[in-house]
């Protein structure tokens, strides 16, 4: 069963990073780190603090174009091309297919993030001269971006189990956004009544709570992050992306692929 489950996972991971798009979303994300540069030349006194929110903030967003991109062929594709026939005619389950797409796709951004990360660093090293102590919670912001990837990656196998590509796009992006605004979703139930309070409860806590995870702007101002929001946002991400990764399989077990 591991063995199978890796072997799907490394051939996911193999046609993700063959990918020309990846490497022009990479690049771009780099380039954007290296802009970030030019920007706090600009500002007076705050380089440090444009660097990180503008570089950790293209990492997070091009991160999300990347599991978003590639997250919505991951089945479609295999049906259109006629290769999951072939991979489902050997001793491999549904179930096994799906967890080694997730794995393959999240290993991929898993690489990608620590690539661009070493451009996060290094355009803060040159307006910098040298790290500081409070540079080591940029390492938290980006673990809390890539559990952010693993939700979106989730959610995405999710769609894509039952929908179109295009409208697997639709969702995961749809989600992304309203989930940077969870926050605000719940503020906005606690001000309402009725079954408009109900109706924006139960979006606020279905929805991926993405602005829990975003600690970019209090990492760029130096401020530390509590050991327990992040054992906590350990949790949410493991729970939300196993429930999503369960939907999927279920989803796709009962799927007709003829």
């Amino acid at each position: 069963m591991r063995a199978r489950i890796a072997h799907i996972a490394s051939n996911t991971f193999r046609e993700a990073v063959r990918d020309r798009v990846l490497y022009n979303l990479i690049v771009f994300a780099l380039l954007m780190s290296g802009a970030s540069i030019l920007v706090g030349q600009i500002s007076i006194n705050i380089e440090r603090l444009v660097v990180i929110n503008l570089g950790l903030t293209a990492v997070s967003l091009f991160g999300m174009v990347i599991a978003i991109f590639i997250g919505i062929g991951l089945v479609s594709k295999e049906i259109e091309k006629r290769t999951l026939y072939t991979v489902l005619s050997r001793p491999v389950r549904r179930w096994e297919f799906i967890v080694g797409k997730f794995f393959g796709l999240a290993g991929t951004l898993v690489v990608n993030t620590f690539f661009m990360a070493i451009g996060v660093f290094a355009a803060l090293l040159y307006v910098s001269h040298s790290f500081q102590k409070p540079d080591a919670w940029v390492l938290v912001a980006l673990y809390f971006i890539i559990l952010q990837f693993l939700i979106i990656t989730a959610l995405t196998l999710f769609f894509s189990s039952f929908s179109s590509p295009l409208l697997s796009a639709v969702f995961a992006f749809s989600l992304f956004v309203i989930g940077s605004f969870a926050e605000d979703l719940r503020g906005f139930a606690g001000i309402t009544q009725g079954v408009t309070r109900w109706l924006a409860t139960g979006a606020a806590y279905l929805v991926p709570n993405f602005s829990a995870l975003n600690v970019i702007s209090s990492v760029a101002h130096s401020n530390p992050v509590s050991g327990q929001l992040i054992l906590y946002n350990s949790a949410y991400a493991l729970v939300y992306a196993t429930l999503a990764i369960s939907g999927a399989v279920l989803v796709f077990e009962h799927r007709n692929l003829k």
